[in-house]
């Protein structure tokens, strides 16, 4: 059975840095591309970023390029979402997912799944 579990969300002021991190289980991490997604109150669930299965290709949407940087961790399992300059358009519940065939990478929401629960991240201005 697959799992992810995200952490590393809280509450921070406008410009901060906040770094995610996404831990899996049950899948054969190196052969998946990663992504992350985000979702706020009323809106739906966006793409934020995605690496390949290699972590050579990484993939942002305009709104986070140059502030967020993704990376993995192979011998870990584990997938990261570093953020900086973060603002209030950031705010959101943060979900991390494996794209659902192997060596293949997109940014559409319905080529990942199975989710995690999230981790919300709140900015203050």
């Amino acid at each position: 059975q697959v799992r992810l579990v995200e952490s590393g969300g809280g509450l921070v002021q406008a410009g901060d840095s906040l770094t995610l991190s996404c831990t899996t289980s049950g899948l054969t991490f190196s052969t998946h591309a990663m992504g992350w997604f985000r979702q706020a109150p009323g809106k739906e669930r966006e793409f934020v970023s995605a690496i390949n299965w290699s972590g050579v290709n990484t993939y942002y949407a305009d709104s986070v390029k140059g502030r967020f940087t993704i990376s993995r961790d192979d011998a870990t399992s584990t997938v990261y979402l570093q953020m900086n300059n973060l603002n209030i358009d950031d705010a959101a519940a943060y979900y991390c997912a494996a794209h659902r065939r192997t060596y293949e990478l997109g940014w559409e929401l319905i080529d990942f799944g199975p989710w995690g629960p999230g981790t919300q991240v709140t900015v203050s201005s």
